[in-house]
C-alpha cells in the first residue's frame, strides 16, 4: 500500500518548541513534539519502520488471504503504531501487553483492530508471564506468524537515524548540545547516537532512567549494581539492557522518580500548555536538571514521546494521585488523611432525596465509585449504593425514574474526624462505609479500599 495521500505519509516531521515559561537556567531547552504523531506518540515511527522491513525482507505480505499475523510485546504506544500501520496496511495484529498500562491506551488499541493478552507486570525477564517472554512464546506457537521483537530489531533504532535525528538537526539549525532521552527498547537512544556520532560528535547524549530502572547503573559504573525495582511511569525504564540500546556515547544519566516525572509533566501542562505524556514528565525533569546545572549557555534538546490523553485518568486525575501516594495534601494526623473525595474541597460525589436513580447510576458509572451519599444541607441522610439500586430496580426498570430517597439506606454508620483508624473496623465488619463528619458536618467517606490504599502508603 503507497504511503502517498494515507495517515502513514503524516508520522514524522514532528514540530519542534522552545519552552519559555520553565526554569533552565543558562540554557535554551527545547522539545520535539512527537505526540503530535497520528496515535500521538513517537512509537509510531517504529512501527512503520519495522513492518516495512518486515516487507522488505518477505516476512510480511500486503494483500494476504489469510491476512499475515504479527505479534508484539509492548508497554503501549509501539503497540499503537504497530496497530496504526496493521490497519492500514490489513494484518492481523496480536499484542502482550503488561497491566499497569492506563486504560486509554487498551481502549485505542481495540479501536484500532489489535487483539490484546494482559499479562503481569510484576515480574521480571525470563519469567513465563512476562510480556516478551509471553510473547515470545506465543509467536512460537501461531504458525506464520511474524514477531516484531521491538527490543532486538534492528529497523527500530534505524527508524530514528534516518528520521527523527535529520529532523532535530535540522530544526535545531545545525546548533545542538545536547539531547535528552528515555529507553524503554532503546531505540530512540541507539537511533539518535548514532546519527549524532556521525555527523555532530560533540553533541551529549543524556539519559533520563525511571527511579527502580537499572539503566543508570550502566551509564554510571559499566554493569548493574541492583535488582530492578517497580515504577508507575509507562514505556521507559527496564530491568535489563535491550539488546539494542547502545549506551556507550551517553555521559550523563539522571533518575528520576514517579512523582517529579508526574508533577513535571503536569507543569508542562499549566506552564507551557503542552499535554505529554508519563515519561514526557521523566525527560523533561532530566532535562531540567542537566540544564540548571551548567555554567554556560546550551541548547538543549529533549522529547514529548506521547501524548497525555492516554493518561487523564491516572497522572491528571488528582484521585488517583492521591490513591498512589503522590498527591502532597495537607496530612491531619487523623481519619482526614484516608479521605480521597473531601466534601469541603468539591470532590466528593452527592446526591439529594429527590434526584432520580437513574442520577444515580450516572454519576456512579461517571465518576467510578460504588456507593453514594444522599445530602441535605451539609447533612447525609442517607447512602445508596449499587446494591441498592439492583434491588430496587431488578423487576421493573421503569423504577430509574424513582426519587434516590425510594432506595436509599438510613442505617449510617457516622464517625467523628479525630477517631482512632482501629474504628472503622468494626463498620467494615457491618458491611457499611463510613461516613466521616467535623462537628456535625459531613466531610466524606472512607471504604475498605481507601484504607487499603492508606495502609500501603505507609510501607
Amino acid at each position: 500500500m503507497p504511503r502517498e495521500g494515507s495517515v502513514l505519509g503524516t508520522i514524522g516531521n514532528t514540530p519542534l518548541l522552545e519552552l519559555r515559561n520553565l526554569d533552565a537556567g543558562c540554557c535554551r531547552l527545547f522539545v520535539k513534539l512527537e505526540n503530535q504523531n497520528p496515535t500521538g506518540s513517537i512509537k509510531d515511527r517504529i512501527g512503520l519502520s519495522m513492518i516495512e522491513a518486515a516487507e522488505r525482507d518477505g516476512h510480511l505480505r500486503p494483500g494476504g488471504d489469510p491476512p499475515n499475523t504479527i505479534i508484539e510485546a509492548t508497554a503501549g504506544n509501539t503497540g499503537l503504531g504497530l496497530a496504526l500501520v496493521a490497519s492500514q496496511k490489513g494484518y492481523r495484529l496480536i499484542l502482550v501487553i503488561p497491566d499497569k498500562m492506563s486504560q486509554e491506551k487498551i481502549l485505542h488499541l481495540r479501536a484500532l483492530g489489535a487483539q490484546i493478552h494482559l499479562t503481569r507486570s510484576d515480574v521480571a525477564k525470563g519469567h513465563p508471564e512476562h510480556y516478551q517472554d509471553r510473547a515470545a512464546r506465543l509467536a512460537r506457537e501461531t504458525p506464520g506468524s511474524f514477531y516484531v521483537n521491538q527490543f532486538d530489531n534492528p529497523a527500530n533504532p534505524l527508524a530514528h537515524e534516518a528520521t527523527t535525528g535529520p529532523e532535530i538537526w535540522a530544526q535545531t539549525g545545525q546548533m545542538l548540545d545536547a539531547v535528552v532521552v528515555g529507553v524503554g527498547s532503546g531505540g530512540t537512544l541507539t537511533g539518535l547516537s548514532r546519527y549524532f556520532a556521525r555527523v555532530a560528535p560533540h553533541v551529549e547524549m543524556v539519559l533520563a532512567d525511571p527511579k527502580g530502572s537499572v539503566l543508570i547503573d550502566v551509564v554510571n559504573t559499566g554493569k548493574i549494581q541492583h535488582a530492578a525495582g517497580s515504577w508507575l511511569v509507562e514505556g521507559i525504564g527496564s530491568g535489563v539492557v535491550p539488546s539494542i540500546c547502545d549506551l556507550s556515547r551517553v555521559r550523563r544519566a539522571y533518575e528520576i522518580s514517579d512523582a517529579e516525572s508526574f508533577y513535571t509533566a503536569r507543569s508542562l501542562l499549566a506552564r507551557e500548555g503542552i499535554l505529554g505524556g508519563a515519561s514526557t514528565g521523566t525527560l523533561l525533569a532530566a532535562a531540567l536538571h542537566y540544564c540548571r546545572e551548567q555554567t554556560a549557555p546550551k541548547r538543549v534538546v529533549t522529547l514529548v514521546p506521547d501524548s497525555g490523553n492516554k493518561y487523564l485518568t491516572k497522572m491528571y486525575n488528582d484521585f488517583w494521585m492521591f490513591d498512589q501516594g503522590l498527591l502532597e495534601r495537607p496530612r491531619f494526623g487523623n481519619l482526614l488523611d484516608l479521605i480521597v473525595r473531601r466534601y469541603q474541597e468539591g470532590g466528593a460525589v452527592t446526591l439529594s432525596r429527590d434526584d432520580t436513580l437513574m442520577q444515580a447510576y450516572r454519576r456512579m458509572k461517571l465518576f467510578d465509585v460504588s456507593q453514594i451519599p444522599v445530602m441535605q444541607g451539609e447533612q447525609v441522610i442517607g447512602i445508596v449504593d449499587e446494591s441498592d439500586l439492583v434491588m430496587h430496580l431488578h423487576t421493573d426498570p421503569s423504577r430509574f425514574g424513582d426519587p434516590v430517597s425510594t432506595a436509599m439506606v438510613t442505617d449510617l454508620e457516622t464517625i467523628e474526624h479525630d477517631a482512632p483508624i482501629n474504628d472503622l473496623l468494626p463498620i467494615f465488619q457491618r458491611d457499611h462505609v463510613a461516613i466521616v463528619a467535623e462537628q456535625g458536618r459531613f466531610v466524606g467517606l472512607i471504604t475498605r479500599i481507601d484504607l487499603l490504599n492508606y495502609l500501603r502508603k505507609q510501607l
